[in-house]
């Protein structure tokens, strides 16, 4: 499929904001619906094992012993310019912890508080096992996109005709969120950042069921049947036509509203443009004023200050016009 006809994925609008932001930074772990499942991730026993015995190795070395500062010293003597950055991947409390951690300990131990120094030290173990443990379970984009599957569509959920009527629809939404009349607040009444999103979805949802349907039709391999069993399949080839036809004039509607949308810009760019010209006007007289002889510029004055009561009567017109081409753009019922 070329990259102009490849639709970007579409995603469940019930999806919440996070999950969505999660999925769409990992595309690669994403799952066609037409896939099964994506698994839960097995452990297997040699994993377990390495497992048993890093974890509590590494809540040693960072925890009770002075890891952190044998961290930074092996930096520093590297003598490059990654020692901040190398310790920092850790993040702040990480570092504070297991900078301090020891100091204390040590102090404890001078001033003979051994029990509270030993608290200290199962204390800090217990929360880098804790963090370990956070470490190496399963990514959040790996869980979203197995939870989630099936309420995102990717482009191996459709075929070439459905891709193509997807890609024409997203073309035309991102027209309209793209456009200034939208930017400029004069679209409001149709609440595109919500409205919008609904119809990408139940048209990709319709397409995505399109394909499933034409594909199990290939599979049925139709020219090995009977013309009385070809005869019998005809209604569901009838009602998948209409099923795109329908989608198809869904589509138009995007586009149309799209093309809307762009009159609209054209007139809300017309009006800023005629919003300036009165002070334009005023430079301009200004500039004959001073540089004009008195008969011809009191001649030139008249005539522009009559051409700034035009524009202003125009902008008027044109702001009013552009108001409405935003407030009478309808979507279609879904």
């Amino acid at each position: 499929m070329k990259e102009e006809s490849r639709p970007r994925p579409v995603f469940d609008p019930e999806i919440s904001g996070d999950d969505r932001a999660v999925l769409a930074a990992a595309p690669e772990l994403l799952v066609a619906a037409c896939a099964p499942r994506p698994p839960r991730p097995r452990l297997r026993a040699t994993t377990v094992a390495a497992r048993l015995v890093w974890i509590p190795v590494f809540a040693f070395f960072y925890g009770v012993l002075p890891g952190g500062w044998l961290r930074v010293f092996f930096l520093a003597s590297l003598d490059g310019d990654e020692l901040v950055g190398g310790a920092m991947r850790w993040g702040r409390l990480p570092i504070a912890a297991m900078m301090l951690t020891p100091a204390l300990q040590v102090l404890l131990l001078l001033l003979g508080q051994t029990d509270a120094a030993a608290v200290l030290a199962a204390a800090s173990f217990t929360g880098w096992v804790a963090g370990a443990l956070r470490h190496v379970r399963e990514p959040a984009a790996a869980r979203a996109a197995r939870e989630h599957h099936g309420s995102y569509l990717l482009p191996g959920d459709f075929d070439r005709p459905a891709a193509r009527l997807l890609v024409r629809a997203q073309r035309a939404i991102d027209a309209v969120l793209g456009s200034q009349a939208h930017g400029a607040g004069l679209l409001d009444d149709v609440n595109n950042a919500v409205v919008l999103p609904r119809q990408e979805w139940a048209i990709a949802g319709a397409l995505a069921e399109h394909t499933r349907l034409r594909r199990e039709r290939r599979a049925q391999q139709p020219e090995r049947l009977s013309p009385r069993v070809r005869a019998m399949l005809e209604p569901q080839d009838r009602a998948l036509a209409l099923s795109v036809r329908s989608v198809t004039r869904r589509i138009e509607a995007l586009e149309a509203y799209a093309r809307r949308a762009g009159e609209a810009d054209d007139a809300y760019h017309e009006s800023r443009v005629l919003r300036e010209l009165p002070e334009q006007n005023a430079r301009y007289r200004d500039l004959l004023a001073s540089t004009v002889g008195d008969e011809m510029a009191g001649a030139e004055i008249r005539g522009m200050a009559e051409d700034a009561h035009r524009a202003e009567r125009a902008l008027r017109e044109r702001v009013t016009s552009a108001l409405r081409a935003g407030h009478e753009l309808r979507l279609p019922a879904e």
